[in-house]
């Protein structure tokens, strides 16, 4: 591996430094062939994408076994499940010409949402070398200004009394497979905004879901007028930056999969572009994370496990009740409920559960009109 630089964009630079001198890495050194240069993305809002650790620890050599150590201890201790690579695996192995890698637990992905994640790794990496960040930053001049997604939530909410609708334009899912199969992102976005829904929601990954940022760009192009959340897997702020060159007014940051710095950092991002962030939970462990996170102020609360697909709309009362609801009203965030609505009684229960908002895909998209079925969703016409 040597040679090989491996940059850690997720965790701020000072953060890491911190944390490595502790590993008395000047002790540890091992020969070059077994080492990497440690590198740190700048937090994309200066000129450049990389830049060498700050202080004395800027030259020194660990291992990628270290790197991962590192990354695994900081997740777990947040209890994040979801391993954002693939841990070190076993030498590989040479016969003849060839070399390949055993497959053992370590390199497996344990379930659905961390082969996403896995995947979606190696993508941005490709994606970033085609296009570097400052290539992303200059395209953001011509760019018109992010459209006010909350307030959008909050006014449909006011105007109709019932929960503001984030509707999804998806063509697939991993759980589902195909779920439309005359998709046009276009009419199907238009649809929704001719039905009530305050918002749209544009699935972006192209391997679980169908979906691509092409979507994303035809749907702000074509003269959609509701503002548009970026649904993605978002490992990189470079997404961020990559989303909103494509005309996305908000993000989603997934909390079973980001660690704290993560989400602090790339809300900060999101403010200075002028995006707002759905940060989306499922238990009660992610919500309180979330709800010390200076800056939230736009929560999903998912209730499908992403690891198994099960879905229970407890969740949502659950995640609502006692001190955290109180919290959640002091603090005057607005709750999003994701997943498994399909009826007006659905819609009533997490409406009263809390929440402000609700994000729909499944129970409109498949249906031939997908803008008429927003009534039947709600049970009535939400347009007036």
């Amino acid at each position: 591996m040597e040679g090989l630089c491996l940059t850690l964009q997720p965790f701020p630079s000072s953060a890491i430094t911190r944390r490595l001198s502790t590993f008395n890495l000047h002790n540890r050194l091992t020969k070059p062939s077994s080492c990497v240069p440690l590198r740190a993305q700048k937090s994309g809002i200066t000129e450049g994408s990389d830049s060498v650790l700050e202080g004395k620890v800027s030259d020194v050599k660990v291992s990628e076994q270290e790197v991962n150590m590192y990354q695994n201890e900081v997740v777990e201790s947040q209890g994040i499940r979801i391993r954002r690579r693939p841990p070190t695996g076993p030498p590989l192995h040479y016969v003849g010409p060839f070399e390949f890698r055993l497959q053992n637990e370590g390199n497996t992905p344990r379930n659905i949402l961390e082969e996403i994640v896995w995947h979606k790794d190696k993508e941005v990496a490709q994606m970033k070398e085609r296009k570097p960040l400052y290539t992303l930053k200059k395209a953001l001049d011509n760019v018109p200004p992010a459209i006010d997604f909350i307030g959008a939530l909050r006014s449909a909410h006011q105007r109709t009394g019932l929960p503001g609708l984030i509707a999804e334009v998806k063509k697939a899912s991993p759980s589902k497979g195909i779920i439309r199969e005359d998709f046009n992102p276009v009419e199907i976005a238009q649809a929704y905004e001719k039905g009530g829904a305050a918002c749209l929601s544009v699935l972006t990954d192209d391997k679980y879901f169908k979906g691509s940022y092409e979507n994303l760009q035809a749907i702000r192009e074509a003269g959609v007028k509701c503002p548009l959340l970026l649904k993605e897997f978002i490992v990189e702020a470079w997404q961020i930056y990559y989303g909103r060159s494509k005309g996305a007014d908000a993000v989603l940051l997934i909390a079973s999969v980001l660690p704290d710095l993560d989400i602090k950092y790339m809300i900060k991002i999101c403010k200075i572009l002028g995006m707002a962030t759905l940060v989306e939970v499922h238990d009660e462990r992610e919500m309180d994370r979330v709800l010390a996170i200076e800056g939230v102020e736009l929560i999903g609360i998912n209730n499908r496990n992403l690891e198994t697909f099960e879905v229970d709309l407890g969740i949502t009362k659950k995640l609502l009740e006692g001190e955290r609801g109180e919290l959640i009203r002091q603090k005057d965030i607005l709750v999003v409920g994701e997943s498994g609505l399909f009826t007006p009684e659905d819609i009533a229960f997490v409406q009263e559960a809390g929440v402000k908002a609700v994000l729909v895909g499944e129970s409109l998209i498949k249906q031939s009109d997908p803008g008429k079925a927003i009534s039947t969703l709600f049970g009535r016409d939400i347009t007036e």
